[in-house]
């Protein structure tokens, strides 16, 4: 159960049930210094055959899917628990490689801790049903595992979302293959140190740092895939989705967003400005579901732009060992690449209220919270994710007005209202093209609750009970009784 070799803070991979190194490295930054501190074992195509083989032996040999559901649950509690006690050496481990604060790191390790006891009640509870045929038949259905499982982690909660998926693909009886994130790979690996200790069977789970353009891509094109989990960039998301399509393989893909509040005049300000704290600063904004655009009714719109503005300027920014209000981003080219989006807003027309620059007197990858106003339709930074603590807010007249700006871009993740008319929330609930809709609260919901998006955002939906159903396949068998 050695994670690490006796180099020090070189971390290895998992494959199927063993901790493997490689003559390659990936070095690992601490975005709040721009300093490598770690490095992981650089998987090898080899190794992807390896993981592979692994899963396709544990799969044929049933042993999580013929495993009594109730003896399946039971395992599933016990990588909950595992998990647990791991929180505080993952805290700090995440926090240092991801750069965002240990309480967050810490949270992140509880809710992947949660996803497994989520799934561990449910894992008992996958009934097919019978299909009334007449009295000369009798038809019903059964679930089974999709197979092998390819999971493709990104780097902003690689803990949670790895566990988001990993979860209900063992409660159903899949075995595993994850990769993880070339940028914030290590914690990832605390995950499977937990299903190891928990008695996961060999096989079952196989977890791998490597190029994605090489170790994500065998992968994904292997004829012996049986499901893909993508979470991260559409351009990536599509590039999967074309070689998956040559086998035929399903996926669930979530492709981030761009997505707006809808700011209505009657709206409580104090809650809405307590969801923008959350709803794009947490994180530092590198949320998918982050609340990236604010459309606010014009009779509010000048309090509300100063009230955001009064927010961004009061928050502490500083690396994550301090639990500041604002962490550094995941990295350099990440900060660069959102200033650049920002000095495009300036030349665009959008009014900047306050910060569009970096962090002057810190070394990492730091940005000032950044408030745009005035943006308009037609500007890119409406229209496409910046991934960063920066919030395009846009003002509108009328109601409708309100959900052809909200709906006027190529995503549909999530959406946001904010008014105390029930009546005017449930028609903006319905207006919203969103896989999910928060009224009154950004981030409101759970675990329990379905979370996918629509159009360039992606398909297929993680949490709650209606994700588990990505990880079986339906069969049906219908029997004609002789008489």
């Amino acid at each position: 159960m050695n994670m690490l070799s006796n180099d020090n803070n070189h971390w290895l991979n998992f494959i199927g049930g063993e901790w493997r190194d490689s003559e390659d490295r990936i070095q690992v930054l601490d975005p709040a210094t721009n300093q490598a501190f770690a490095t992981i074992a650089s998987a090898t195509l080899a190794d992807t055959e390896d993981a592979m083989r692994a899963a396709r032996d544990c799969v044929k040999a049933g042993l999580l899917s013929r495993q009594r559901p109730s003896t399946r649950s039971e395992l599933m509690y016990r990588i909950g628990q595992e998990i647990r006690n791991l929180v505080e050496q993952g805290a700090a481990l995440a926090s240092r490689e991801n750069g965002k604060s240990v309480n967050d790191a810490r949270s992140e390790f509880e809710e992947a801790a949660r996803y497994f006891e989520y799934y561990a009640g449910i894992a008992d509870k996958i009934e097919g049903k019978s299909i009334p045929l007449g009295e000369d038949y009798i038809d019903f259905t059964v679930y089974e595992p999709q197979g092998i499982s390819v999971q493709i982690v990104p780097w902003n909660f690689p803990v949670s979302i790895c566990a988001r998926s990993l979860a209900p693909a063992l409660a159903a009886g899949n075995a595993v293959i994850v990769k993880s994130p070339e940028l914030s790979p290590l914690a990832i690996t605390l995950l499977a140190s937990a299903c190891e200790r928990a008695g996961l069977p060999k096989g079952a789970l196989s977890v791998l740092a490597g190029p994605g353009r090489q170790i994500g891509a065998a992968l994904v094109s292997h004829k012996e895939t049986n499901q893909i989990v993508f979470t991260g960039s559409v351009p990536t998301g599509q590039a999967i989705m074309r070689s998956a399509a040559e086998n035929a393989v399903p996926c669930v893909m979530e492709l981030g967003g761009k997505s707006a509040a809808v700011v209505f005049a009657d709206a409580d300000l104090d809650q809405l400005v307590d969801s923008v704290r959350w709803g794009i600063f947490f994180n530092a904004g590198q949320v998918c579901s982050a609340m990236s655009r604010l459309l606010v009714q014009q009779d509010v719109y000048d309090e509300v732009v100063s009230r955001v503005a009064q927010l961004a300027s009061s928050l502490s920014i500083g690396p994550g060992n301090e639990n500041p209000d604002l962490t550094p981003v995941v990295s350099m080219q990440q900060r660069d690449t959102i200033l650049t989006i920002c000095h495009k807003a300036l030349e665009d027309g959008a009014r900047l209220v306050c910060g569009g620059t970096a962090v002057e007197n810190l070394p990492g990858a730091f940005i000032q919270p950044t408030v745009f106003a005035d943006v308009k339709p037609s500007m890119g930074l409406f229209r496409d994710e910046v991934f960063g603590p920066v919030i395009a807010i846009t003002p509108f007249e009328s109601e409708q007005e309100a959900y052809e700006l909200a709906n006027g871009t190529d995503y549909g993740l999530v959406a946001g209202v904010f008014t105390q008319d029930i009546s005017l929330a449930m028609r903006a609930s319905q207006a919203l093209d969103a896989g999910q809709v928060f009224v009154n609260e950004w981030f409101a919901g759970g675990i329990e609750t379905p979370f996918g998006g629509n159009r360039l955002s992606g398909y297929g939906r993680e949490k709650g009970q209606e994700a588990l159903y990505s990880y079986v396949r339906t069969k049906n068998v219908a029997i004609r009784v002789t008489r």
